[in-house]
């Protein structure tokens, strides 16, 4: 009968020093893989100079209560590639804008951001046939009206497979 003999391995220096390479180069790497795409996919910068801006924020709050009281009902839409505003006021008559100004932004990405000007339909809606990819878009849109303040609001909406390429 023949007896197994099993040499006994120890754990070395150099085991040791494997194990601290592999560790630390695994984390290198995550850290730097993570870095890259934070730094690549968003700027972080949400106004220009805060300071400014936070000097500015009693005058936004005012424009938007008194916007809040006139009355008005809107709706912001994107379905079929086109983008729609309804806007009318307290007797649900549609508002005469002249110009509409849309700037369509992605809220973590800045590659997409652009501007379009939607046009009157004769039932008082503003609209465009504007081709967005998939994914999440955050509108700021101002509407000019002749005597009056500029209208605005900002909104925000997704779209999905069915809206791309359904206008086609």
């Amino acid at each position: 009968m023949t007896t197994l003999t099993l040499k006994s391995r120890h754990f070395t220096g150099w085991h040791m020093l494997g194990v601290l390479v592999v560790f630390f180069g695994v984390t290198i790497i995550v850290n730097l893989t993570l870095a890259y795409f934070a730094s690549n996919s968003w700027t972080g910068l949400v106004v220009k100079n805060s300071y400014v801006a936070s000097q500015h924020f009693n005058e936004h709050l005012a424009n938007e209560r008194k916007q809040a009281s006139l009355g008005w009902s809107d709706e912001f839409t994107y379905k079929n590639g086109i983008l729609t505003l309804r806007l009318t006021d307290a007797a649900g008559t549609p508002v005469k804008g002249e110009t509409v100004h849309v700037v369509l932004r992605r809220p973590v990405a800045e590659q997409q951001d652009h501007e379009v000007r939607l046009v009157t339909t004769p039932d008082g809606q503003f609209t465009l046939r504007h081709e967005l990819a998939m994914g999440v878009w955050a509108a700021d849109v101002r509407v000019e009206i002749p005597g009056q303040a500029d209208w605005m609001k900002r909104y925000r909406f997704t779209v999905k497979n069915t809206d791309v390429g359904a206008s086609q």
